[in-house]
């Protein structure tokens, strides 16, 4: 009988020797004579033991990890193909407390199954949702997502639906449906995993977005820096067309829809949905002035729908099961899951996905497990390298879209990165205006100049130059990055600093009366650009 053993092909776990660990279980079947198929499937997201390697048993799929090849031989003497005990073994893989805890819709696939095979994916409910939504009117399947509160995962937060109705309305033609795969965010990575681990349900949420506002071209827009989701994608991509999930009459159904990728230059800002589609078009990225906005004027100034990666994978879910599924998590105006990506000074950093809601000491304690140092958590931050800092003491606030926005920050892309107390949060502030000015596209003032004089600024109170003076010139600088810049880049770069001085005073040199000399105006604020104009796709 035939073993089957399961290597994860996701660049996390290539990066930890994977491959070399593939190479030693090939060897070891050879010179053992052994009849075992090896199935490249994505990463669960559980980093901490990455190379996770499972073994198909009677009792279900048995993990072992971290594996590295020097271990592959001690495996074999164990009869690990029989999901035998050995030091490594982690048990049945969906029964690990750190996975079974969880709510996997999105990601219910990452890790299951061979990316790039379309049995697998249907074997696994994939294509349901694009079957329904040929049976549905286009009407019918934006209420269906309008119901379902589905809105951005990408960072702006805004209705999906709305998006979608806007589109389908729109009377010019053609459309486009554009996905922003330009996961840019340090912390971020749950597009690449979706991309590399589960790139068919990428394809089938683009094509029922198609569908729906009657769309026949498509582009996804991916980072260079990430070469094996271009090779998965671009095999599901030619998979799917060649059994009639893309191209002409999809699925028998009379429409057709065509997808290509386009690759990034490594332009943070073209993360912005304006600048990519500047990049889309063979421009440099640059932000467009809104109005009008590309659900109307778009791709070639034609009627564009843009969306992430994690928000078309989540759209055949809601068409599949329905939108009061979907509604039945989250809170408030926040519904369904979110993957929330743990890295930095984290124990057991990874991806969790999760009901909107949930704590951020749950995603940082119980399931981050605290520091990888053992040295106490001292601030976290949420939303990227633009997102506010959080100190330990605020913990117990709920990540959903309104509960961080009235905490002053953005939940953005739904990274989450941890620091110990060796951290310098003053070094980290002006980091954040250090990177603004490396990433902009130089077209506003407020984003090209403010960012070079706010690092200025902060040197100057950290050096103790006139530093009451200079926390109100800071202030007011920082009041015109937000309500001044055409895009989120030069909009969310104070949050970083406004937080991490309001937060931590100490390290800039200051007292807490220093800080209170600006008062209520070092509350932090999310209104104006940099709510309205977020970095799509971050």
């Amino acid at each position: 009988m035939t073993a089957v053993v399961y290597v994860p092909r996701d660049s996390s776990a290539v990066s930890l020797g994977v491959d070399a660990v593939t190479e030693a279980i090939r060897s070891e079947t050879a010179s053992r004579k052994l009849d075992v198929t090896i199935v490249r499937n994505g990463s669960r997201g559980m980093f901490s033991h990455e190379p996770m390697v499972e073994v198909a048993a009677a009792s279900g799929r048995i993990a072992y990890g971290p594996v590295a090849a020097r271990d592959v031989a001690s495996l074999f003497d164990s009869n690990f193909l029989d999901g035998r005990e050995h030091r490594l073994r982690l048990g049945v893989a969906g029964e690990i407390p750190w996975l079974k805890s969880q709510t996997r819709l999105t990601f219910a696939r990452a890790g299951v199954t061979d990316p790039v095979s379309l049995d697998d994916f249907i074997a696994y409910g994939g294509y349901r949702g694009l079957r329904r939504a040929i049976e549905l009117s286009a009407d019918a399947v934006i209420a269906e997502v309008t119901k379902s509160g589905l809105r951005g995962r990408g960072g702006a937060g805004f209705p999906t639906g709305v998006k979608w109705k806007t589109a389908l309305d729109a009377p010019a033609a053609p459309k486009y449906v554009v996905c922003n795969a330009d996961e840019g965010d340090s912390g971020a990575f749950s597009d690449r995993m979706i991309m590399e681990g589960d790139p068919f349900v990428l394809i089938e949420g683009m094509t029922i977005a198609a569908l729906a506002v009657g769309a026949t071209q498509g582009y996804i827009y991916l980072r260079s820096e990430y070469p094996h989701a271009r090779r998965a994608l671009s095999e599901a991509i030619a998979t799917a067309c060649s059994n009639g999930y893309l191209g002409a009459n999809i699925l028998d159904s009379g429409k057709s829809f065509e997808l290509e990728i386009r690759l990034g230059a490594g332009a943070y800002v073209c993360g912005e949905e304006t600048a990519m589609l500047e990049s889309i078009e063979g421009r440099r990225g640059m932000v467009r002035f809104k109005p009008p906005f590309p659900a109307l004027e778009g791709l070639f100034d034609k009627p564009t729908v843009i969306n992430n990666v994690v928000s078309f994978a989540t759209v055949p879910i809601i068409i599949e099961r329905g939108a009061e599924v979907f509604r039945s998590w989250g809170v408030g105006n926040s519904r369904g899951t979110m993957p929330f990506q743990l890295s930095g000074n984290a124990k057991r950093p990874g991806l969790i996905e999760a009901p909107m809601g949930v704590r951020l000491r749950e995603i940082v304690h119980d399931y981050g497990g605290g520091t990888a140092s053992g040295s106490p958590v001292r601030a976290v931050q949420v939303g990227g390298p633009l997102g506010a800092f959080f100190s330990e003491s605020m913990m117990d606030v709920e990540l959903d879209f309104e509960s961080v926005a009235a905490r002053g920050g953005v939940l953005g892309h739904g990274g989450i990165v941890v620091f110990d107390e060796t951290v310098d949060m003053a070094r980290m502030a002006r980091y954040a205006m250090e990177f603004c000015a490396i990433e902009s596209c130089g077209k506003c003032t407020p984003c090209r100049i403010g960012s070079i004089r706010g690092a200025e600024v902060i040197d100057d109170i950290i050096n103790r130059r006139r530093p009451r003076e200079n926390l109100e010139v800071l202030r007011d600088l920082c009041d015109t990055m937000k309500f001044g810049s055409l895009c989120a880049l030069g909009g969310l770069a104070p949050l970083p600093v406004l937080s991490a001085l309001k937060y931590f005073p100490g390290d800039f040199g200051l007292t807490p009366r220093d800080v209170d000399f600006i008062g209520a105006d070092l509350t932090i604020s999310t209104s104006g650009a940099a709510s309205t104009h977020a970095i799509a796709g971050r």
